[in-house]
């Protein structure tokens, strides 16, 4: 990795601490180092923190002088990241630090995620436990794990054995500057598990390829209608079944249930004789797809690849097994399902088809074919409904679906000071008036105003782009507003308490 690329980027401090965990592998489930680091940062400060057993760790910074009185305020924001990457990049998300290059105003890594949501939060975090300029409240700073593929740790997370005290909390995960997130929904992932029989294969080995796929986050951007890839190649293949005796072997796409799958394939048996004629029909199909109306312009380009292997597999699935994948694919409704009818513009019910994979028995060949969605809504009993037409989709084509990292919404509070305080230093210092939205997408907020009922608390972040996907980056003129933000409510927080 290539350091200090970042040394001319201001505030200084905020962008030092953020290469610094950017040089650190950091993607979901592996955020071990990076809580090894912000322990040794509270270490050599002499700042008290405790680390629980998830991980999670809770720092704590003293008032400034004078302001000893003030209510202290909770920041928070996730150590994990996205772990996404192009097809032709090489990068090890497990061992390998990320790439970072500075373009026009935009921080970038090589062809991979970034992970500004959220290194850009325990950075600014970083930063303020570091040097935060008086006056200033007592902070609490918590880091979370796990948030991307579940919010496991602000699950896990005990206010009580931590001893938090903050009744107020501004959360650093959003990703447009000028918006105040006060509300968002909840969500559920669910496996549907299929088992597949299979058969020996005398055919002819073709592989599938969908590829360049726009993806995205699958809350925040689920409203942009971009394509599924593993729903395109389904229905590819399904349309293609009807004209060749095909066969699949086995299948794969996307990368993780909160983000849209940008790419997949399929590995399938044909007649002998019938791999010309089944590569024509696949491109053809592709183009097919691609002029259909329904698909938006930066999906238009994506690659559709045919390669013929030539010789047989050693064992194929059956034709029920072919046929009851292809109902799966076909049969699921994925995107958006319905829209607010009370907030413009507001999802309020989707559903993800995010991971496709095959699982082999100890021979090497595929025993079952997993299909992992990501489904969100405000509404419990959505959810709800959610998981029983997800469970009776498994049920018609033979298999079972199991539901893990459900999470509740955060309903919006009408009055907030904290709101008020953020949105009238934004008009000071910037002469913004915030928006303030309610957001279709999960946030770790919904779990710990649980935890502290009746908690003041909003999400803001900087200025991001294309997040949990390899085009992803983060603006350097809004983190430095966002952060001068973070101070200047701080501040005023404290000025609030002494009137």
């Amino acid at each position: 990795m290539n350091r200090h690329v970042l040394s001319a980027c201001e505030p200084q401090a905020v962008f030092r601490f953020f290469e610094d965990i950017c040089a650190i592998p950091h993607p979901s489930g592996h955020e071990g180092a990076v809580a090894d680091y912000v322990e040794e940062f509270a270490k050599a400060r002499g700042l008290s923190y405790v680390r629980d057993a998830a991980d999670n760790l809770l720092l704590r910074l003293p008032a400034s002088a004078g302001c000893e009185g003030a209510e202290p305020v909770l920041l928070q924001g996730h150590m994990d990241m996205v772990p996404e990457k192009d097809a032709g990049s090489t990068h090890n998300f497990l061992t390998d630090g990320l790439t970072l290059s500075v373009e026009d105003g935009w921080i970038r890594a090589d062809r991979t995620t970034l992970g500004g949501d959220d290194g850009v939060a325990v950075a600014m975090m970083l930063a303020l436990l570091d040097g935060a300029p008086a006056p200033h409240p007592a902070l609490e700073c918590l880091f979370t794990v796990s948030e991307e593929t579940g919010m496991d740790g602000a699950w896990a997370f005990d206010p009580d054995a931590a001893g938090l005290t903050a009744r107020t909390l501004i959360n650093l995960d959003s990703e447009s500057e000028g918006i105040i997130t006060a509300g968002c929904s909840g969500g559920v992932r669910t496996d549907i598990s299929l088992p597949v029989t299979t058969e020996p294969d005398s055919g002819t080995v073709a592989e599938l390829v969908l590829d360049g796929f726009a993806g995205g986050h699958s809350g925040a951007e689920i409203h942009k209608g971009r394509s599924n890839a593993v729903q395109v190649l389904g229905q590819m293949l399904d349309s293609l079944a009807g004209r060749f005796a095909l066969r699949l072997i086995d299948l794969s796409g996307g990368g993780k249930d909160n983000a849209i799958p940008r790419a997949a394939r399929a590995r399938l048996s044909l007649p002998v004789g019938e791999a010309d004629a089944f590569r024509a029909a696949a491109l053809a199909e592709a183009e097919l797809f691609r002029g259909e109306p329904s698909v938006v312009a930066e999906d238009r380009d994506f690659v559709c690849t045919v390669s013929l292997c030539g010789t047989a597999s050693a064992r194929r699935m059956d034709a029920d097994s072919t046929r009851r994948v292809l109902d799966a694919l076909t049969l699921v409704r994925s995107g958006v399902i319905a829209m607010s009818a009370y907030v413009p513009g507001l999802t309020a019910f989707s559903r993800n088809l995010g991971i496709l994979t095959t699982e082999s028995d100890a021979a090497g060949n595929a025993s079952r074919v997993v299909l992992s969605f990501s489904s969100r809504s405000a509404s419990e009993h959505q959810l709800d409904r959610t998981q029983r037409e997800l469970e009776r989709l498994a049920a018609l084509v033979g298999g079972a679906a199991s539901h893990h990292a459900r999470y509740p919404g955060w309903d919006y509070a009408p009055v907030s000071r904290l709101r008020e305080v953020w949105t009238r230093e934004s008009q000071r210092l910037f002469g913004v008036t915030p928006t303030v939205e309610v957001i279709h997408a999960g946030l770790e907020c919904g779990i710990l105003c649980g935890k502290r009922p009746g908690m003041d608390m909003i999400s803001v972040g900087p200025d991001m782009r294309d997040i949990h996907t390899p085009r992803e980056m983060l603006s350097v003129d809004s983190t430095r507003r966002t952060y001068e933000l973070v101070c200047a409510t701080l501040a005023a927080l404290t000025d609030t308490a002494k009137q």
